[in-house]
């Protein structure tokens, strides 16, 4: 009768240690995807050796393994300086980055997670890349030369977060602002321009009313002239006549048909000279 207990017991023992076994197993071993890489802890000290994607042994219950996502990552980073004509300007980036596969063990042991990374090591970099950039230029012209900006910004940032394990990618400005003095200044600036530029056209526009004054007095000197020619001329007088009749025709007056003046004949001398307006009218 003892067989029976004493079996249950070795039964129990050895689905015990078969279950641990699998336990063991399972925990033996770690699989590390693409985009990732793995940092082994044996009993809190971090190993040298990087785990790239594949499966890797790991020596159960005494080890732990950290991940470390390898893709790119995106974080919104905000920015303050001075300009090189001491105004204050702000920025937004929009950092492209991914850490350094073969670096994520160095990684594990001065930073730790993702969130220290940026937090302790990408923001404050940021802000200091951004104010060598700034210092270099006036605001105006950051603002002009944005371009430039960002060149210097990016080569000051690379170099700084390469040292850490950390690529850049990729950088872009999000937004970029400037104090509400320099704001109204370039507000009284853009007026004073179109006020100067208002003075300029006005100016020319004088000029161009003063030029067609000229001009038409020149063509009434030079009408005088040919009419005096044509006075001085034979049959001037028919041509002052003539005139005449056109002003008080104008004027509304009634005209009478027949008009009889004295002319000069060409012996000098006074003959009547009669002639019927309604002709000219026709």
């Amino acid at each position: 009768m003892d067989r029976q207990p004493t079996a249950s017991i070795s039964n129990l023992i050895a689905g015990i240690l078969a279950a641990l076994l699998v336990f063991v197993g399972f925990n033996s071993f770690i699989i590390i995807n693409p985009g990732q890489a793995g940092v082994l802890s044996i009993l809190g000290k971090a190993q040298d050796s990087v785990l790239l994607e594949g499966i890797h042994f790991k020596p159960p219950l005494v080890s732990n393994v950290d991940v470390y996502d390898v893709t790119v990552q995106k974080f919104a980073v905000p920015a303050q300086s001075s300009t090189k004509d001491l105004q204050d300007l702000s920025a937004s980036f929009a950092i492209n980055f991914r850490l350094d596969p073969l670096k994520v063990v160095e990684i594990r042991r001065t930073q730790g997670t993702l969130q220290n990374i940026v937090a302790k090591i990408i923001a404050p970099q940021t802000q200091e890349s951004f104010k060598v950039a700034a210092a270099k230029r006036t605001v105006e012209e950051a603002i002009t030369k944005r371009t430039e900006l960002k060149d210097d910004f990016d080569n000051a940032l690379i170099t700084r977060l390469e040292k850490y394990g950390i690529l850049v990618l990729d950088t872009s400005v999000v937004d970029l602002a400037f104090s509400p003095e320099f704001a109204r200044a370039v507000e009284e600036k853009q007026i004073a321009e179109q006020r100067a530029q208002r003075a300029v056209y006005i100016a020319q526009e004088a000029e161009q009313q003063a030029q067609a004054d000229i001009n038409r007095a020149r063509g009434r000197a030079e009408a005088q002239r040919l009419l005096a020619e044509t006075l001085s001329n034979q049959g001037g007088a028919l041509v002052l006549q003539k005139e005449a009749i056109e002003a008080w025709r104008e004027g509304g007056a009634q005209m009478p048909k027949v008009l009889v003046t004295n002319g000069a004949a060409s012996n000098g001398g006074n003959v009547p000279f009669i002639f019927n307006l309604s002709d000219m009218e026709k």
